[in-house]
């Protein structure tokens, strides 16, 4: 039986990824100057990281090396077991990159090693959902071929919608200008962002209050679940907990038996988003675009 892999950065709890037998590789961020790994809140409150960026503080993130790859992967590839990594958008992190060579390097001392690399294209819940779909697709007895082929397939159906309480990290990551942050905030204006069909965060259009924002990303997530009502739907905040209840109340008010988890976002996206990001994640019937 193969085996699935993934990062932090899929933002489900740990309890959820050692139920479905995932095994997740950390992403880091220093945060002054402490080097935390994100390992699902183990070493680290992740309420605690969220009060310190809300009051300002910019911690600074690193991409995964090719050397924690291949420790990894080694495991499994020694023991002769097939391993598929489904992982963090290569289009927002180097990692996917390191990933990748990381393969190349294990395959020349294991020429016959059985080493898929899955690029979700997606961050947070949306590398999530598709995790999930993961370890559905293994529970069901899909080969592995079967299994990167769906993904090849489907994974450009997820649907992501995000938006952020603070510009000024959109504005350190280099998403907008100095003066868009400056006169968004003074406007209260709420930028609406997706992720485009490279795995790359964009942003789609602008609103007037945090109020509407959490609507329109619920009301997007709604127009993705019309063709299956049933899915489990994800809505993750970098601590704005009470806005993520609002997405979440807005899509259960419109389909009742919906199944939406709320979950935290991990230090390495929140560096980039700030304290109050929410987002919500639902897969569509059509290709993103």
């Amino acid at each position: 039986m193969y085996q699935v892999l993934t990062d932090s950065e899929c933002d489900l709890p740990a309890a959820v990824l050692a139920a479905g037998n995932v095994a997740a590789i950390s992403f880091h961020t220093k945060l002054g100057d402490q080097d935390l790994i994100n390992d699902f809140g183990r070493s680290y409150d992740i309420n605690e990281f969220y009060q310190k960026i809300r009051t300002g503080t910019m911690p600074t993130t690193t991409q995964v090396n090719i050397g924690e790859y291949v420790a990894f992967f080694k495991p499994y590839v020694e023991r002769q077991q097939p391993i598929v990594y489904v992982g963090f958008s290569g289009g927002l992190s180097g990692s996917m990159s390191s990933a990748h060579q990381a393969r190349a390097m294990l395959l020349e001392t294991y020429p016959d090693a059985d080493i898929r690399i899955v690029d979700t294209l997606a961050a947070s819940g949306g590398e999530g959902l598709l995790v999930l779909q993961a370890i559905k697709l293994q529970q069901a007895g899909a080969t592995l071929d079967q299994f990167v082929n769906w993904f090849d397939e489907n994974k450009l159906r997820l649907q992501s919608w995000f938006t952020v309480d603070n510009l000024n990290y959109l504005y350190h990551g280099g998403r907008i200008s100095r003066t868009s942050a400056a006169l968004g905030t003074l406007l209260k204006v709420k930028p609406i962002l997706d992720v485009d069909p490279d795995g790359r965060l964009r942003q789609v259009f602008k609103t007037r209050t945090r109020k509407k924002s959490l609507f329109e990303l619920a009301d997007k997530t709604l127009a993705a679940m019309q063709s299956d009502p049933d899915q489990p739907v994800i809505v993750t905040t970098s601590g704005d907990y009470a806005a993520a209840e609002v997405v979440k109340a807005r899509i259960i008010e419109t389909i009742s038996t919906a199944d939406v988890q709320i979950y935290s976002i991990g230090m390495t996206i929140a560096s980039h988003t700030g304290f109050g990001c929410v987002a919500a994640f639902a897969m569509g019937d059509q290709l993103r675009n």
